[in-house]
């Protein structure tokens, strides 16, 4: 394989591009978390007055809506990405974003406009997983391309410490609003409020986005390769067993990480018995704990290798997920809660912090961005975003613990894939493509 030496920039040069990189997603990702973190406020809205996990349930199901339009975006935003460079397709990403949160915003209510404030939050939450589909992907790439040999895992960590940013940022916000606003206020009007702020900082992202530098892997292809070939989906073919390798190290960690962050809240108000204000509590200390794990899982990768971080994940999550979600049942404080909350992102920061770069080492980079994001929105689309829902059913149906068992299974499912894959930390991104089969090097290598 001919490959080229890699561009030396000052230290300076690789941080400015990784923040760049980062804020935008924080914003995108705020924009997609704050559905989640405000939907037992705004679930009555849209819906009869009824059940409350009847009314939980059905927003749950419009945002699984969006996991599933995120496949389509991460194919259509990411053949954008590889064919017209990684600026351009995080531009489009954020732009969607914008419109969609404002539209969230404006959406009436169900005793206003009967199913007229659903529907547009359908089509919202269906924007946003375009959005998404495509952003996970291009910023993957762009945050591991910009990164210096050597400190990739730590510069691709930012991947998802933008989106736990992003996160924090919304539940902060909630802890804000519970504090200013009664809770009727809340359910009345005052869950409109993180989606008109998230409009807003997606315009500013987007003339960020702008003033964005091409990345030197991209630039490098763009001058060797064809436009034509760049993308496609011919391409991605001949690169199956790495598109595989996506899908399954993906299916456990998408499952446990929505568990831990996004379901957990519904988790422990409805199961556990602690007040809203108490669970937000927990939430916000764990993201803001579970933040500064993430670097430090980017930076082990890049001296010990991918794998042993993902086993890392793999196993601690196939052991313990249940005995740390039904502790929280049997010792219902706020305090023993965020233990084993924390306890159990511990594990989940193993897959959270080299997700990004182990995915982006598997192909090349005429076809980076697409290859990762077709597989990796596939395994979210129909096991991330579904874990809230698979959650609630179960629950309904008087068989919570199924769910326990059901988040261990598909981290074992994972974690054979981590055992049997070759280590991606010495991979070399910028390559000639037309002399070289790069991503059959890199798919073949791993099982």
């Amino acid at each position: 394989m001919t490959t080229h030496t890699e561009p030396q920039h000052s230290r300076g040069y690789y941080l400015r591009m990784v923040i760049a990189g980062s804020i935008g997603n924080m914003i995108e990702w705020y924009d997609w978390f704050v559905y989640t973190t405000f939907a037992i406020y705004f679930a009555g809205q849209f819906f009869p007055k009824g059940d409350t996990t009847a009314q939980l349930l059905n927003t749950a199901a419009i945002f699984a809506v969006g996991f599933l339009a995120r496949p389509l975006g991460g194919w259509l935003l990411g053949r954008l990405s590889d064919r017209s460079g990684r600026k351009a397709g995080l531009t489009i990403t954020v732009t969607m974003m914008s419109f969609s949160a404002l539209l969230i915003a404006v959406a009436p209510s169900h005793a206003t406009a009967g199913y007229v404030g659903a529907a547009m939050l359908l089509i919202a939450r269906i924007l946003q997983g375009l959005s998404v589909g495509g952003e996970y992907a291009t910023s993957a790439a762009y945050l591991t391309e910009v990164s210096k040999k050597g400190w990739r895992g730590l510069g691709a960590s930012f991947q998802y410490i933008s989106v736990t940013l992003g996160q924090i940022a919304g539940v902060l916000l909630l802890v804000i609003l519970q504090f200013v606003l009664t809770d009727e206020q809340l359910n009345d009007w005052g869950w409109r409020i993180p989606f008109v702020i998230g409009a807003v900082a997606a315009v500013a992202v987007f003339y960020l986005r702008r003033g964005m530098h091409e990345t030197d892997a991209y630039s490098t292809v763009e001058q060797q390769d064809s436009r034509n070939r760049r993308g496609t989906l011919a391409e991605v073919w001949k690169h199956r067993k790495a598109a595989f390798l996506v899908l399954t190290l993906t299916l456990g960690g998408s499952v446990a990480y929505y568990t831990y962050t996004t379901y957990l809240s519904s988790y422990l108000v409805n199961s556990v018995g602690l007040s809203k204000e108490d669970a937000a509590r927990v939430n916000f200390i764990a993201l803001v704990v579970f933040l500064f794990l993430l670097p430090l899982g980017g930076y082990i990768s890049d001296k010990v290798g991918r794998r042993p971080v993902l086993i890392f994940f793999g196993l601690g999550t196939t052991l313990f997920t249940y005995p740390i979600l039904q502790g929280m049942q049997n010792q219902p404080t706020w305090l023993w809660c965020l233990a084993y909350t924390l306890l159990g992102l511990l594990f989940v920061a193993g897959y959270s912090s080299v997700n990004a770069v182990v995915k982006a080492e598997l192909f090349p980079t005429e076809v980076r961005t697409v290859g990762v994001a077709i597989p990796y929105n596939i395994a979210q689309a129909v096991f991330g975003g579904t874990a809230s829902y698979v959650a609630l059913a179960l629950r309904d149906a008087g068989h919570e613990p199924w769910f326990f068992v059901y988040v261990s299974v598909c981290a074992a499912i994972s974690l054979v894939t981590y055992l049997v894959m070759r280590e991606t930390r010495d991979v070399e991104l910028i390559a000639e493509p037309s002399k070289s089969t790069a991503s059959e090097a890199r798919s073949s290598a791993k099982v």
